[in-house]
């Protein structure tokens, strides 16, 4: 590890002296793009982050937001990319261990995880390796810790074969009496660290997820990768929650980057305090680490905690009640930031400057060029086919089922539907959840695509019947050292930033993950949205229709313009074609809210998100051996109708087709595209009649289990 030369001169001038060893290190990983956002913060100003129903927003380890006067539920998002590729379990594992101590520090017990997972091409075999080892590390460790991942999403894109994404969000809940935050509170107060013991795992783990990925990584880099144990952070959860239960936590901050000089640097930090630790005094499981090794180390499970002094004695009983380690490794203070280590200084810092000290980046950008229209000539029934087998837009079954979702009795809707639902009993409201990115949308048309991701989530959300509430953001790049790169991954911020304020939906919290680039060259800019909505009661109208009641299509079939725009469609991917993107509704937040409403309506039968593989996956999707669909679609250019890809549109199976139209009036445009029947079977007339049954669209369906099993 090294710093650079100009941060170095930076620190000399504010420290008077040479850093020592440990000051180096712990500036390095602290500055470092992964920790301090120098490249993305002074783009992050355009998110709205505020609203009535905002408690805490973005710093802290996550975001808190209401649901009542008394029910709060916390939200976080965080990325393990460069790990899951060095090691695909143990990588994907330790993201879901964060994101769950993130929602710990907040006083707040986790109820739900959503994955957002990207790969390169499905049919490499690496690409394989990898997908196989991420979904296997979240399992396990989900399931072992008993939070039930509910929500997601796959992709498959060549430009991730040498850097796939992992984007894991959580949902916790609490109270406005039990919630803690990250900021240290008074001084003389204990510093108390609680969980498995410091290894020598992780270590430079942040300024590993701040460097392009080298050829060798996978085994020059596999010393920064965490090593996870579920079984000691299930301990944790509960340790943490007997703590919160009993009022013994002043503020609370997860280890995970730069570990413990992260963690405890950061508490104080907030509060322009600072502190004294002593390194010696941390629990360990490996015998004669050093100074530097103790305070940057990235084992995982561990929590450091403020405490009272007379508090110290119960909290440590109540730990060792759980076999997890409790260290009092110093306390906060009103001076800088110092660590020794048996007796000699090895830090002594301004924690302000430390956390906050990092000159930002001014980086050059160029606006990606405008996509051509060059489109494929493809059989139709050809087309339809493989569409609704390609891997992007096929059954994800193989992922979710191994996946407990239900543990917790808390999931009314699993995944699998456009939204998950979450019972939140204690508000008497079901908690709508959808995460998920779309690279080829953002790859074809950054900014447009980011909006579309953005109405996409929303839209997903109010086909269960719930209207948005917040969101948090997982921005992921390319070397932003590269101006092309760096405008793509801008136009991102500014898509999502602009539709999300757009719907009225605060953007709480994120992370930024850039240098996701390799030897095969940038990832697409890929911002992955996790978004809640809120609805009276936990049931929600079915994706899948019933055999009677009239098909309607809430959106647009593209052709006013004379044509559809196919641009980011899985048509296009399939069959090497370039097109612009499709424009978006003119009133997205119009459109959310009344497909909310009518989702709602006792005459609604059935609601389906149109989006991902266009009007022709969504009805497949729909058919079941008990229901199938006869529809038409009127149109002289059948491709382009069925499989344009614009958001913000959705299939309504009614049984009042008059009060869809109504509802809709002035806000979108409504097709009735036909209507339901017994027989399991669909029938498209689209100049040709395109037929398939349930059995034949499951076994089409079915190419992620039929590859891996």
């Amino acid at each position: 590890m090294s710093l650079a030369d100009s941060d170095r001169e930076l620190v000399v001038s504010e420290l008077g002296r040479e850093p020592t060893r440990a000051e180096a290190a712990l500036f390095e990983n602290l500055w470092s793009e992964h920790c301090a956002y120098r490249s993305s913060r002074p783009l992050l100003s355009a998110f709205d982050s505020e609203g009535e129903q905002v408690v805490v927003g973005p710093g802290d380890d996550a975001a808190v937001v209401s649901l009542d006067d008394e029910t709060y539920i916390t939200m976080g998002i965080e990325s393990h990319n460069h790990p899951s590729y060095v090691d695909p379990f143990d990588g994907a594992a330790t993201g879901v261990g964060g994101i769950v101590r993130d929602t710990l520090s907040m006083g707040a017990y986790p109820i739900a995880l959503a994955d957002s997972l990207y790969f390169g091409e499905f049919d490499d075999e690496h690409s394989k390796y990898l997908f196989e080892g991420v979904v296997e590390g979240i399992s396990h460790y989900g399931n072992c810790i008993g939070v039930p991942t509910v929500a997601g999403s796959v992709d498959f894109h060549p430009d991730y074969e040498g850097n796939p994404l992992v984007n894991v969000a959580c949902v916790g809940l609490t109270t406005e009496e039990r919630l803690v935050t990250a900021e240290a509170q008074e001084p003389g107060n204990k510093l108390v660290l609680v969980g498995n013991g410091t290894g020598r795992d992780g270590l430079g783990g942040a300024s590993f997820a701040s460097e392009d990925l080298a050829e060798d990584a996978e085994t020059e880099d596999r010393p920064a990768v965490q090593v996870g144990d579920p079984y000691a952070e299930k301990l944790l959860i509960e340790a943490n929650e007997a703590l919160v239960d009993e009022d013994l936590i002043e503020s609370a901050r997860d280890l995970g980057a730069a570990g413990l000089g992260g963690a405890s640097s950061e508490m104080v930090a907030k509060a322009d305090l600072g502190a004294h630790i002593e390194l010696e005094r941390v629990h360990q499981r490996e015998p004669n680490m050093n100074a530097l090794e103790i305070l940057l180390a990235e084992s995982q499970e561990r929590m450091c905690y403020e405490v009272e002094p007379d508090n110290v004695d119960r909290v440590r009983e109540l730990v060792e009640r759980f076999d997890l380690g409790c260290s009092v490794i110093g306390e906060v203070t009103d001076g800088n930031y110092v660590c020794t280590f048996e007796g000699e200084t090895v830090v002594d810092v301004d924690a302000y400057f430390l956390g906050e000290g990092a000159p930002m980046n001014d980086l050059s950008t160029a606006d990606p060029a405008e996509p051509e229209t060059d489109l494929p000539d493809v059989d139709l029934e050809d087309a339809f086919e493989a569409i609704v087998s390609s891997p992007n837009t096929a059954s994800k079954r193989w992922v979710y089922r191994q996946y407990d979702h239900e543990v917790g009795v808390r999931t009314s809707v699993g995944p699998g539907d456009d939204a998950a639902i979450i019972a939140v009993r204690e508000a008497e409201q079901g908690l709508a959840l959808s995460s998920g990115g779309a690279p080829n949308w953002t790859d074809v048309a950054p900014y447009e695509g980011a909006r579309a991701v953005a109405l996409e989530n929303a839209t997903n959300i109010a086909a269960k019947g719930a209207t948005p509430l917040a969101a948090v953001d997982c921005l992921n790049g390319g070397n932003p050292e590269k101006p092309d790169v760096y405008g793509g991954f801008t136009g991102i911020v500014d898509g999502l930033a602009e539709m999300c304020e757009t719907l009225s939906t605060p953007v709480v919290g994120g992370n930024v993950s850039l240098y996701n680039d390799s030897v095969a060259g940038p990832i697409p800019p890929t911002p992955t949205l996790a978004m809640v909505g809120s609805k009276d009661g936990y049931d929600a109208p079915p994706l899948a229709v019933e055999p009677d009641g009239d098909l309607l299509l809430v959106g647009d079939l593209g052709l006013e313009a004379g044509s559809p725009r196919l641009g980011g469609s899985e048509y296009l991917a399939q069959f090497d074609g370039s097109d612009a993107f499709p424009d978006l509704p003119a009133d997205p937040a119009a459109v959310v809210e009344t497909l909310a409403a009518v989702a709602n309506d006792d005459a609604t039968l059935a609601v389906h998100d149109v989006s991902h593989g266009g009007l022709a996956v969504a009805l497949a999707e729909m058919v079941t051996e008990d229901a199938g669909l006869e529809v038409a679609i009127p149109s002289d250019q059948p491709a382009g109708a069925l499989f344009h890809e614009q958001p913000g549109r959705a299939l309504v199976q009614t049984e009042s087709p008059e009060a869809v139209r109504e509802a809709f009036d002035g806000v979108a445009p409504v097709v009735e595209l036909g209507s339901a029947t017994d027989d399991g079977r669909l029938a498209v007339d689209a100049g040709r009649t395109l037929t398939a049954d349930a059995a034949e669209i499951r076994d089409r369906r079915g190419t992620i289990e039929r590859e891996l099993e």
